[in-house]
């Protein structure tokens, strides 16, 4: 009890002090500036208070400062329940806790606290940066506990001591990151918190809408193919389908499931691969054109669009199946295709007139009226650019007679209206065309600047057909990529630029690393689980096979760790050994020795008691003293030490 109520010392409180603002530091981007600023203010205090060993706070102060520091997280969340606002009241106490630290029991109160927010780090993101910041937070942690209880070690043999506790608890680490059973999803999903918009194609496309999304380098996916790659002109991503024109934007219908399974048959060779989609909020999963199989908890919308049945808020991962030939949509339902004839009443009237003359000349022929809008658009010589120019009320017409500049959206809304105008089916699918391959790796690594937008068309006899108007007056957009199709001299998203060979490389590999972290560390699921188990004979295993597995692995690992401990262990100095013995000798007589004495002090007060003894006495322990402490100690010294104590016989 008097260990533990022991005051706090100087050297434990710069430790304390060291261990807070490692664990806060990384959480300053996720908290509130004023709280950062606070939180530092309280740092500093204590640090001074330590300095200058002034004496801590009163009580009352203390209260006060809670009782703000909380009512200040609660206005700003206007709760103190949830991912974000915990988390800034760990802060708080951590930051007011230091002004406490009167014994050694707030000194191991407050690194458990900074424990729990290096945990609080990966609620916000788990990229392997943080990770690496989060071990480095808990060897200092770790090294602050040693320290409230011994603090007489030099930091540096203080955070060794730590990183061998560590080193030793990380096979069971491991045991159990691998065999404990795993839940789907994170722990930490609590319903108040409000989700953070993350980049990604919207529910809504108008003018520039995606031209803005170009600029963004951020991974929407990534694609691991099970045979070769498909050609760059087939890698159409399909997203949200958005049938529905109020004059200026185009939106999605419904999001709601209409197939649980592909209601369509394909055609030719399949293909067959992985992907891994990055949270972007919205409930669509990406699939090549047009999808064979559903990824499972999801349905296919009536526009073939794949869907899950939660909003993707974690990374998540699907097999899929692929048919680049597929038929659909042959003997399509008429509601379907009214909606895809709807125009607003007014707007584009020379658009209008085309397409009327189209319909009056071809009549119900889609094919014919389909070559006509592509000879229409190849004959404008129209210029695909990321800084279209801004239009007015009559968008189509604009883009097409006027300023004949735009980007990949303004060619698929022009194209779906002159078709409709016409008397054509067909609506705007927005999703991801192209992608480029990490040599690294080998996966095809989709950004949100191959945000892309196409058209589609209902052929009678034919289906739902797939043109791209983009790929009329910009080809090289769909067969090379992005940046390719870019007029000279406008600004690319930095990751997009092919002039930097060297950044270029470092991005394979970086990219490389992040993705083997991503699919072997955080993407170990329930069903990787499951795989794993299996390969190792434990089919559906239970919680009592679980706990036995468990169990006698890490006894295994503990008998492995007890063993090397013990191979290992610190061999007593021969000399200590022999001075022990003519200590015990003394002893017999009543001249004990007290271990915080030194050799010749004892020896002295030893020659008083034994006066008879005094020059024996004298001469071991200043042979004893010349081999613990001397600079230089020789064999021979140690053999002499020997032959004098085993001749000792007071």
């Amino acid at each position: 009890m008097a260990r533990i109520n022991r005051p706090v010392s100087r050297r434990q409180a710069w430790w304390l002090l060291a261990t807070a603002l490692a664990a806060c530091l990384p959480l300053a981007p996720q908290v509130p500036p004023w709280l950062s600023v606070a939180a530092g203010m309280a740092f500093s205090w204590r640090a001074v208070l330590t300095w200058r060993q002034w004496r801590l706070p009163p009580r009352w102060l203390l209260v006060l400062l809670v009782i703000a520091g909380t009512a200040g997280v609660f206005l700003q969340y206007r709760t103190i329940v949830g991912r974000t606002p915990g988390i800034a009241l760990l802060v708080v106490f951590l930051a007011l806790k230091l002004l406490e630290l009167r014994a050694a029991r707030d000194a191991v109160a407050t690194a458990l606290l900074c424990y729990f927010l290096v945990l609080g780090q990966f609620l916000f993101t788990q990229t392997i940066p943080t990770a690496l910041l989060a071990c480095l937070t808990v060897l200092i942690t770790t090294a602050t506990l040693l320290a409230a209880s011994d603090d007489r070690p030099q930091p540096q043999r203080q955070l060794r001591r730590a990183g061998l506790m560590l080193a030793q608890a990380l096979p069971f680490m491991l045991l159990l990151f691998v065999l404990f059973p795993r839940v789907q999803g994170p722990l930490w999903g609590i319903p108040q918190d409000r989700f953070s918009a993350v980049s990604g194609l919207s529910d809504s496309m108008s003018p520039g809408s995606i031209a803005q999304l170009s600029q963004s380098d951020a991974i929407a996916f990534r694609v691991q193919f099970k045979g070769p790659l498909p050609p760059q002109s087939q890698l159409y991503w399909r997203g949200p389908v958005m049938p529905a024109f109020d004059g200026r934007s185009w939106r999605v219908a419904q999001t709601l499931g209409a197939y649980p399974e592909v209601p369509y048959t394909g055609l030719g060779a399949a293909v067959d691969y992985e992907v891994t989609l990055e949270p972007h909020g919205k409930f669509w999963l990406f699939a090549l054109e047009l999808p064979a199989t559903l990824p499972p908890d999801s349905t296919l919308t009536n526009d073939y669009q794949p869907i899950a049945r939660q909003v993707v808020r974690n990374r998540i991962r699907y097999a899929q199946r692929a048919w680049p030939e597929a038929i659909a949509g042959v003997n399509e339902a008429p509601s379907i295709l009214r909606s895809a004839l709807a125009l607003p009443k007014d707007g584009n009237p020379r658009m209008r007139a085309i397409g009327a003359a189209w319909s009056a000349q071809y009549g119900t022929d889609g094919a014919a009226i389909l070559a006509a809008a592509e000879n229409l658009f190849s004959q404008q010589l129209l210029i695909y650019t990321l800084n279209p120019p801004l239009l007015g009320p009559d968008i189509v017409d604009e883009f097409l007679f006027d300023t004949k500049r735009g980007f990949c959206e303004h060619f698929a809304a022009a194209f779906v209206f002159a078709l409709r105008a016409g008397g054509v089916p067909a609506r705007v699918v927005a999703g991801y065309q192209g992608g480029e391959v990490n040599p690294v790796d080998g996966y095809l690594v989709v950004r949100q600047y191959d945000a892309h937008a196409w058209a589609e068309a209902w052929i009678a006899g034919r289906g739902w057909v797939r043109i791209d108007p983009t790929a009329i007056s910009a080809p090289s957009r769909i067969n090379s990529n992005f940046s390719a199709a870019v007029p000279a001299g406008e600004a690319l998203p930095f990751l997009a630029r092919g002039d930097l060979a060297w950044l270029k490389e470092l991005r394979y590999r970086l990219d490389a690393v992040t993705n083997g972290w991503n699919q072997r560390v955080l993407g170990y699921n329930p069903q990787r689980q499951r795989d794993l188990l299996a390969s190792l004979g434990l089919n559906e295993p239970d919680w009592r096979s679980m706990t036995a597995v468990l169990s006698v692995l890490c006894g295994g690992v503990m008998l492995g760790l007890t063993g090397w401990i013990l191979r290992n262990r610190l061999r007593v100095d021969p000399a200590l050994t022999a001075w022990r013995r003519f200590a015990v000798r003394l002893a017999k007589r009543g001249i004990a020795w007290q271990v915080w004495e030194g050799p010749l002090a004892f020896a002295e007060r030893a020659a008083r008691q034994a006066p008879a003894h005094a020059a024996d006495i004298r001469e071991i322990a200043a042979l004893y003293a010349r081999l613990r402490y001397g600079a230089a100690p020789q064999a021979a010294d140690l053999t002499q030490l020997k032959t004098k104590i085993a001749a000792f016989n007071p």
